[in-house]
């Protein structure tokens, strides 16, 4: 299971200092992890976290993700596999994407707005358990490699509007004249940042 557990952190783009401290945790029962394999007793709760099957985490086999046994049943018919994927995510929010779209307001001004159509599924039990409410979050396109050494371009983020107060040296995702940015924050005397 540690090298499952590997594999579906690089996917989702985490380390395992993030992991661990997503799991209060240190990152050297992590890497444990990494070596030993994901204890009995939490096999679950990291299954259901990462949004896999725990069989599949502990021993690589059956269906990776819990709506794959669809797959299986369907006989490669796709209008059924998604007929069947929107009815087993009940537990799920769609969270909008957002992404900076030119302003009407004039020549190369950039606004950040709805991308039309463009959700993400997230299973509610995750976002519950981290504290956020669906409500206050959305979703960014990473654009650019200024945090490439912890978020690589293109990449997904989640981001929690109701979070302003800004801790040193956390990562926020702030609106800047239009323009997204993705940063550490530090503050400033005065008031800036």
């Amino acid at each position: 299971s540690g090298d499952r557990l590997r594999i579906l952190l690089r996917e989702c783009h985490l380390t395992a200092t993030d992991f661990a401290a997503n799991r209060k945790i240190t990152p050297q029962h992590v890497n444990n992890w990494f070596k030993r394999g994901v204890p009995m007793a939490r096999i679950d709760e990291v299954a259901e976290l990462l949004t896999v099957n725990a069989r599949w985490l502990r021993t690589g086999e059956g269906p990776k993700h819990p709506n794959e046994c669809a797959n299986e049943n369907t006989g490669g018919d796709t209008r059924l596999i998604i007929h069947q994927a929107r009815n087993v995510s009940r537990g799920d929010v769609e969270i909008q994407i957002f992404m900076e779209a030119e302003s009407t307001h004039g020549v190369g001004k950039t606004v950040l707005a709805e991308a039309p159509g463009q959700k993400i599924r997230l299973p509610l039990q995750v976002l519950q358990n981290m504290g956020i409410d669906p409500k206050n979050c959305m979703c960014v396109a990473m654009v650019g490699n200024s945090m490439a050494d912890k978020i690589q371009d293109g990449s997904i983020l989640g981001v929690d509007r109701e979070l302003t107060q800004v801790i040193d040296g956390e990562i926020y995702a702030l609106e800047h004249g239009g323009i997204l940015r993705v940063r550490y924050l530090y503050r400033l005397p005065n008031g800036g940042l």
